[in-house]
């Protein structure tokens, strides 16, 4: 008797109030389609297997040759070939992409001597500079002190990197940025800074900060109209290896 008495009385709460949210639910969902977007449609992009750049990436090398790059004056860069690598020749100066670039993706791996020598920025030093600009700090930082804002990963002299992700001399390490160009008005004034994401190693180091303008060894930096440039890497008379180098166009 009293079992029954509940069976009923749950009988008589909850049937009315499933009959009485069935209408709201449709109206519900009907408003929630009115903000679904089904155009356009993303383009499919594979990511890369095994450290294999994504299918819509630019290689800018992969090993075997100097195809994308010149000499910073122009002409065959004077770098060498090594396993797989391209290794700085002192003295050689800067390369540079043939092709120039503005809002990207960018996926580069390096390395600095196994043999330690030399300390501060004197140990393992080079650059990846966006838009030929814009620096990126590469620098042997695995137990070697110099001024925050000039350790590896830092935007040179601009910003210092959350945290120090090196990995020892010799080893490997990747960085992955995606950098976002300046914007300028008409008359060349600066409407909108050049904004950079860096990870080093995987790790977060750089979260979308403002440039401040072009990288400057002395004095503060300062921004000067331009369009699309190549991306510069730097010869600091250190033999830092890179290799596995893709791009992005965003």
């Amino acid at each position: 008797m009293f079992r029954a008495g509940v069976v009923g009385l749950i009988s008589m709460v909850a049937l009315p109030a499933f009959a009485a949210t069935a209408e709201p639910q449709t109206e519900f969902l009907a408003k929630a389609q009115t903000t679904e977007v089904w155009s356009p449609e993303p383009v499919v992009v594979s990511p890369g297997l095994d450290g294999a750049p994504p299918s819509d990436a630019m290689v800018l090398f992969d090993g075997s040759g100097f195809d994308a790059w010149v000499g910073d004056q122009g002409g065959e860069p004077d770098w060498r070939l090594i396993d797989g690598a391209m290794e700085v020749v002192k003295g050689a100066g800067d390369i540079r992409t043939k092709q120039a670039f503005a809002d990207i993706q960018l996926h580069i791996e390096w390395a600095t001597p196994s043999v330690v020598a030399g300390e501060s920025q004197g140990r393992g030093n080079s650059g990846v500079f966006l838009m030929g600009r814009y620096e990126v700090q590469v620098l042997d930082s695995f137990d070697n002190r110099t001024y925050s804002n000039g350790q590896a990963g830092s935007i040179y002299k601009q910003h210092i990197p959350l945290v120090n992700a090196s990995r020892p001399p010799g080893q490997w390490q990747s960085y992955d940025i995606v950098f976002r160009a300046p914007r300028f008005g008409k008359k060349g004034t600066i409407v909108s800074p050049a904004y950079i994401s860096v990870m080093h190693n995987g790790v977060v180091i750089q979260n979308h900060v403002p440039i401040e303008g072009s990288t400057e060894f002395i004095g503060r930096p300062q921004y000067k109209s331009h369009g699309a440039a190549p991306i510069k890497l730097q010869d600091h008379r250190n033999p830092v290896r890179f290799r596995n180098i893709w791009v992005r166009e965003l």
